[in-house]
């Protein structure tokens, strides 16, 4: 697992807190500026069930994609699906953030549809760049998963009092691959996020990363700044996305960026290889890089607590 934290002056200026149960075992851990420690397991007991919820990533399923990285990547959505049944608490929906298909055709729109509908909850969706590869870029996604959205399908929702923000980033790429919202979508978030209050609770989720992970290799959103701004007053901000098949993780302010593992194939590490792509690792490892993503949402605490699950059976709490 790799990870940055680019948060260490915070800490002289503020203290940011956050709660993250280890899956499965009842740990509990903080993070204060970036710095690790554990929490006492009563006072972990004591977590209100009432005022909780829970959802899931989903990313970057690649359905239709059949290389030697993974020639079933059906089979392995599957077993994410599976996993996720067997999670304690039943997550009250999903957030899939793109790249449900790998060629944005209908035939591998249906087949993730097949499955994805076994969850038994709604599933709120934005593309990836593999979703929006049609004649008319995005049509085919937009008329599947664009109810309720607007533009090329961005889109927000409350739950519980936490307001969560779906943005687009990748429809009209920019140098190198970079994400690009786009001066539309920033006026609707800007709007959007208008009449909140800045002690309300926010979730953005996209496909490409909203800060600079890579950009030698288009991972990251070249507006991204303008959206930063937008949400800079808010306390308590989670921001979700894909597209790398890993999972990274940056503390900046009250803003917790988090890229989570795809249910398909891994990617190499940033700069680790001539280019992103899929990588192909020994088949007895493959499920140790794919994976789910859970988050809880504790009523009263600063962060929600993000736990990475792997295809086999392994947790890790951030």
């Amino acid at each position: 697992m790799s990870a940055q934290n680019d948060d260490s002056a915070g800490v002289t200026r503020r203290h940011t807190l956050e709660c993250m149960l280890w899956a499965g075992t009842g740990m509990v851990w903080t993070l204060v500026g970036g710095v690790p420690g554990s929490m006492p397991l009563a006072k972990a007991a004591a977590l209100n069930p009432s005022k909780t919820f829970s959802f899931v990533q989903i990313s970057d399923s690649h359905v239709g994609f059949d290389k030697p990285a993974n020639p079933d990547t059906l089979g392995t959505l599957r077993e994410a699906v599976a996993s996720i049944k067997t999670l304690p608490t039943k997550p009250a929906f999903f957030l899939h953030t793109g790249d449900i298909t790998h060629l944005s055709k209908e035939s591998q729109f249906d087949d993730a549809d097949q499955i994805l509908k076994e969850l038994g909850a709604p599933v709120f969706y934005v593309p990836g760049e593999h979703d929006v590869l049609d004649d008319n870029p995005g049509q085919s996604y937009l008329a599947r998963y664009g109810k309720g959205t607007s533009g090329a399908g961005w889109r927000s929702f409350d739950h519980e009092g936490v307001h969560f923000i779906g943005c687009v980033n990748v429809v009209d790429l920019k140098a190198g691959g970079l994400g690009n919202l786009g001066a539309d979508q920033i006026a609707w978030l800007a709007a959007d996020l208008k009449p909140l209050s800045s002690s309300t609770p926010i979730v953005v989720f996209a496909h490409i990363p909203l800060w600079s992970i890579y950009p030698e290799w288009g991972w990251g959103t070249e507006d991204s700044a303008r959206v930063l701004d937008l949400l800079k007053r808010f306390g308590s901000v989670t921001v979700l996305n894909g597209h790398i098949h890993q999972v990274m993780q940056k503390v900046e302010g009250a803003v917790t960026f988090h890229t989570a593992r795809s249910t398909a194939f891994p990617q190499p590490a940033p700069g680790t290889a001539a280019s992103p792509g899929p990588m192909k690792v020994p088949p007895g490892l493959l499920r140790t890089f794919l994976g789910i993503t859970d988050v809880t949402f504790q009523r009263g605490e600063d962060r929600l607590a993000v736990v990475d699950h792997t295809l086999a059976g392994e947790g890790t709490s951030k």
